[in-house]
């Protein structure tokens, strides 16, 4: 098996996992969580926050955000064909709508929160925290999760691009297998 097929199918995992982490959190974690109180309410998020940064999760996600980079590099000799261009708007679907918005987005609503001793501040405080945090995060969470389903679904599809490139049907001198080289009609 070629390096570059390994890369491609180790970003469709990682990507996968992070997909499905975001969908989980905003289809089941965030809604769940959303029905307690105020003070509940905020004390879970805290709680999460602080357990999701572990070695397991960092390890995942930012092996995703380098193994989505990784993948247009180690196809370079695709360029400048299609699907070349296909892994590079995957690129910056993650960049941008995963990682860009975790780090400018969620990660600094998360930080606002851990920064507060819940137990010190008013209930109209708390009420206030929340409101000024709960939409947020989930907007951005949604954000994510879609921009990760994206991200899974093209690298997917790009896989079936790459074999459709191999294809004893391939109908044009355009077509190139996954190690770059042009196939010739005979």
């Amino acid at each position: 098996m070629q390096t570059k097929t390994i890369v491609l199918a180790f970003a469709i995992l990682l990507i996968g996992i992070m997909a499905g982490i975001f969908f989980t959190w905003s289809n089941a974690v965030k809604p769940g969580i959303g029905k307690l109180s105020d003070i509940e309410y905020l004390r879970a998020l805290q709680a999460m926050n602080r357990v999701i940064l572990n070695k397991a999760f960092i390890g995942i996600f930012l092996g995703a955000v380098i193994a989505v980079t990784v993948v247009p590099i180690a196809h370079f000799k695709l360029f400048p064909d299609n699907i070349f261009w296909l892994f590079i708007i995957t690129l910056a679907t993650y960049w941008i709508g995963v990682f860009g918005v975790t780090v400018l987005g969620n990660v600094p609503l998360n930080e606002l929160l851990d920064e507060i001793n819940l137990e010190s501040i008013t209930l109209e405080e708390i009420k206030a925290l929340r409101t000024s945090i709960e939409v947020k995060w989930n907007n951005l969470n949604l954000i994510r999760c879609i921009s990760s389903a994206i991200t899974f679904l093209l690298l997917v599809y790009s896989t079936q691009l790459c074999l459709l490139y191999t294809s004893d049907a391939a109908d044009d001198s355009l077509r190139v297998d996954l190690g770059g080289r042009r196939i010739i009609k005979k």
